[in-house]
Parts: structure tokens; C-alpha cells; sequence
């Protein structure tokens, strides 16, 4: 299990709002999306929870530990790497 810390945000007009978990309190953060979807008192709606609620489960299909790390999007590898000589 990863001990990494994931981050989730939304702003809405003046609302800010921020979940910090990990792999152990997934299930927490999708419990607590519904109960602020649920709160008329806040802008937060269904879509909002369904919306972070996607990449809430998303991260559960990262790459396991010890997986190759991807080149970010500015570092590409060069050309010749990807069309090698024949």
C-alpha cells in the first residue's frame, strides 16, 4: 500500500474545497463527496462528487510500486529513440 498523500480541489465561486487522502481512506473521501453533495447549504452537487469521485478511482489504477516513470509531458525523448534506423 502507498503511504503517498493525493490531493483533490475545487473551487466554486467563493467555496474552496480540498480532500486529502491516502490509499486507506479512499472509501472516506467517496463517503464524504456524497454527504457534501447531499448539504443544500453548500454549492457542492452531484456532479461535483461525481466528478472527483472519478479520480478519486482513478488513482487506484496507477502504476504499482516500481513501475517505470513516465517522461513528464516537456520531456520528450528524442526522435531517434522513437524512429530508430532500420
Amino acid at each position: 500500500m502507498s503511504k503517498d498523500i493525493h490531493i483533490l480541489a475545487l473551487v466554486k465561486g467563493e467555496e474552496r474545497y480540498l480532500f486529502l487522502y491516502n490509499d486507506a481512506t479512499k472509501a472516506e473521501v467517496l463517503r464524504t463527496l456524497g454527504r457534501f453533495a447531499s448539504n443544500v447549504d453548500l454549492s457542492f452537487n452531484w456532479y461535483d462528487a461525481a466528478v472527483l469521485g472519478q479520480k478519486v478511482r482513478a488513482n487506484k489504477q496507477a502504476a504499482p510500486p516500481g513501475a517505470p516513470i513516465v517522461a513528464g509531458r516537456f520531456e520528450l525523448p528524442p526522435v531517434s529513440d522513437l524512429f530508430p534506423a532500420e
